[in-house]
């Protein structure tokens, strides 16, 4: 491993460390997963494989529907809260594992769903983990990925944003470069989808852990971007709070 993903991994799980318990309360992060569902046709007959699961809510989403769900993710403070959620409710067709995106530890044609939510705009080559995604898929299984994408002439104040809240942020693909991905990748029956999850600053800002000082700066980034929409995530103030709508993207399709 090179010595600039050797600090981007500890960069990582510095951030997901201590965002474990606090991500599972911003109530934009449960939204959506039934979109998810619906889109990639998990049945009680599919082998799920979760990448970058976090704290395992799509991971046991899907683990309703499904045969059998591995969620793995490289943070362990996150694998731990997601065995917790397990717990809970009671499922018994998930485990879990700490390990990487890229490559994944698992051998060629191991799952015949593998699905990703948000973990793109954390990767440094986005391209070598949805090459691994589909390595570790059967043929005629789908690959699905979920993640921010923003339009081409709004990602570079959207970064800016997202890296001064999160330094573990890379950069969010716009919907072209995400496109151009999955077309690139040698999937079939291609299908895409999209919806916006909407987020309350100060929920957010309570699950983030920027650098001394940038708090400040989001807030001001996102407030004086009210009215404008420069920064792609339609600030606004409703009932005296701050809200914003993040785009996300939803690309599936089929290994041959």
């Amino acid at each position: 491993m090179s010595e600039q993903s050797e600090a981007h991994h500890a960069r990582i799980v510095d951030q997901f460390s201590r965002q474990a318990v606090p991500f599972t309360q911003v109530p934009g992060h449960l939204d959506a997963i039934q979109i998810l569902v619906e889109l990639s046709g998990v049945s009680p007959e599919d082998r799920v494989l979760d990448v970058a699961c976090g704290p395992g809510l799509v991971a046991c989403e899907f683990a309703r529907h499904a045969g059998e769900v591995v969620g793995m993710d490289l943070t362990p403070a996150m694998i731990e809260q997601a065995q917790k959620r397990q717990r809970e409710l009671g499922l018994e067709n998930v485990t879990w594992k700490v390990g990487d995106a890229v490559p994944l530890p698992y051998p060629d044609d191991s799952f015949s769903l593998v699905i990703t939510r948000y973990s793109y705009h954390h990767l440094l080559d986005p391209a070598r983990a949805l090459s691994e995604m589909i390595r570790v898929c059967r043929p005629g299984g789908r690959v699905l990925v979920a993640d921010v994408a923003m339009p081409p002439e709004k990602v570079a104040r959207y970064d800016r944003l997202e890296l001064l809240r999160d330094p573990s942020h890379t950069h969010a693909l716009t919907t072209e470069e995400f496109s151009a991905l999955f077309l690139d990748a040698g999937l079939s029956d291609c299908r895409q989808t999209g919806y916006g999850v909407d987020i309350e600053l100060e929920a957010q800002m309570r699950a983030s852990f920027p650098k001394e000082g940038d708090e400040v700066k989001v807030r001001e980034m996102i407030v004086g971007d009210i009215g404008k929409d420069l920064v792609g995530i339609k600030a606004r103030r409703e009932d005296g709070k701050v809200l914003y709508t993040v785009p996300i993207s939803v690309y599936v399709g089929r290994k041959g």
